[in-house]
């Protein structure tokens, strides 16, 4: 063969080659796409916040002389529906529930139209049980309305919630239910309401679009939520007579909210047992050979530091009621290098007879003892307690606060010959502790040694004259005892003095502006 024809084929072996590679190259490139494009995801787009639109609804909304059995909502998006029993609500109120149900892109209401009353309004509200299909946005703030009438029901009843003994709003779990003036009283007790609202957080309540019918209207602290009035640990607020809806602006309805249980524990007078202390740390003493244990309110942990409350009583307290004897105790007074015995009075408390007082007049800032002989207390097998020295130092004048009160004397309680007419009792509270409860016979009220604390002010208006806040009950057609708040708590500072006047604290309580109302400085 020639040599020009060898270089030929050598030539064209090359251009296959070539050729041939250039297409494995390529199946590989192919190849590559399509992997990536099975292992790869999507990057998506933004997410649906968007809740699904109401395109129309059979029969139409706001229809007259009608009785809806059955309505069907339709949506731009497909739809779920969930909660319906906390979301779906028909109001006037219906012996037998509703039904909703959701498919595709639309949902689907029934009811039994033989429940359904002549000339009146019902309003259908849906709250969040319809929602769309992926992403859960709820549809909501739609209302269907239809009148088995000529016309559609528009008044309206509105109204405030308050706690019956703080004279303050106190809302949560509150409802406040209408029922048929031609029921009786106990309707509350035995059977739903006719129509259902919540106030706002300030208390606020309205009813709207009502007919004009009398109406029987309650307030309750529905604990099991079956909007009826069970008694227990429930509250409960009603109207002493029939309420007629308005299509005017009518002056409010009060409803104050109370429990049936006996009238208040707290004291009429604290002044005739000592006060509870703010401060206090507990000392436990456990006598040997007997299962008797006793603690006090002394901190004797430094002597250094001022602890003990000069306007408190020394408080003992045992695990189970012991036989005291008085004069195996005695307080001591450091003076200088000696000790001065001082008087004290010890009693038992008359509503726990496991509570020792020991009541003395305390100065500011000073050192004592309390000595306690082994004598002073034994448990029931005559074992004696065991011989203990409490040190202990008082608080100074700057490390308490002072508080003058200004009361309208539209607030003084009457002579005691004008016994028709209700005393006004003032009372004091830091948290949960009651520090003072008297009947105001001033307008002027001086505290003048406060722990530092937030502080409270309010008056009862006692038509018993007993001295304590009394509750009321639904059956008997009883109120409870009104209360009239001063303000939101007061936080009062170490060696500082607050001047507050009652009657711009209770308006200003309103309006949210308290601490306009207040004036403070400095003692000293």
């Amino acid at each position: 063969m020639r040599s020009t024809d060898i270089e030929g084929n050598i030539v064209l072996l090359r251009r296959l080659m070539v050729k041939h590679l250039f297409g494995i190259l390529w199946l590989a490139f192919v190849l590559t796409l399509v992997g990536c494009a099975n292992i790869s995801s999507p990057t998506g787009g933004k997410k649906d916040i968007i809740p699904p639109k109401l395109v129309s609804v059979e029969p139409a909304d706001s229809m007259t002389n009608t009785r809806v059995s059955e309505l069907t909502m339709y949506f731009d998006e497909y739809i779920t529906v969930g909660d319906v029993a906390k979301n779906l609500q028909v109001q006037p109120l219906l012996t037998i529930p509703p039904t909703l149900t959701g498919s595709g892109k639309h949902a689907t209401f029934r009811l039994i139209d033989s429940l359904l009353e002549d000339n009146t309004t019902y309003r259908i509200s849906f709250g969040g049980a319809i929602k769309d299909l992926h992403e859960g946005n709820p549809f909501t703030g739609y209302t269907y309305t239809f009148s088995t009438g000529s016309y559609f029901d528009s008044l309206k009843i509105t109204g405030n919630v308050l706690n019956a003994a703080t004279g303050l709003p106190d809302t949560s779990g509150i409802v406040v239910v209408l029922h048929a003036g031609t029921e009786n009283d106990t309707a509350i007790i035995r059977k739903k309401p006719k129509y259902i609202t919540t106030p706002d957080s300030k208390g606020h309540f309205v009813f709207k679009g009502l007919p004009g019918r009398s109406f029987r209207i309650y307030a309750i602290r529905d604990e099991n939520d079956n909007m009826i009035y069970d008694g227990g640990t429930e509250m409960i607020a009603f109207s002493d007579s029939l309420i007629y809806p308005s299509d005017t602006v009518a002056k409010p309805i009060t409803m104050r909210v109370f429990m049936e249980v006996p009238d208040s524990t707290e004291a009429a007078d604290t002044t005739k047992s000592p006060k509870r202390s703010l401060r206090r740390k507990n000392d436990i003493v456990k006598i040997p050979d007997s299962n008797l244990v006793w603690s006090t309110n002394i901190d004797t942990s430094n002597i250094s530091r001022r602890t003990f409350d000069v306007t408190d009583s020394i408080k003992l307290v045992f695990n189970k009621t012991p036989t005291i004897d008085p004069g195996k105790i005695e307080l001591l007074l450091q003076n200088g290098k000696t000790s001065e015995r001082q008087q004290v009075k010890v009693h038992t408390d008359t509503a726990n007879r496991n509570i020792v007082y020991v009541v003395a007049g305390f100065a500011d800032n000073k050192i004592y003892t309390l000595k306690i002989d082994s004598a002073f207390a034994v448990d029931t097998a005559n074992v004696a307690s065991v011989v203990v020295n409490y040190k202990f130092r008082t608080l100074y004048q700057k490390d308490y606060g002072k508080i003058k009160l200004n009361i309208p004397s539209k607030y003084l309680s009457p002579d005691e010959q004008n016994s028709d007419m209700p005393d006004y009792v003032l009372v004091m509270k830091a948290g949960d502790d009651t520090l003072y409860q008297r009947k105001i016979t001033d307008t002027i009220v001086s505290f003048d040694k406060l722990l530092p604390a937030k502080y409270t002010f309010r008056i009862i208006v006692d038509n018993n004259r007993n001295g304590v806040w009394n509750t009321g009950n639904v059956l008997e057609n009883l109120q409870p005892e009104v209360v009239i708040p001063c303000m939101e708590p007061i936080v009062l500072k170490a060696d500082w003095e607050h001047t507050v006047d009652f009657e711009k604290m209770k308006k200003a309580i309103m309006v949210g502006d308290s601490n306009s109302n207040i004036k403070s400085k400095r003692k000293n």
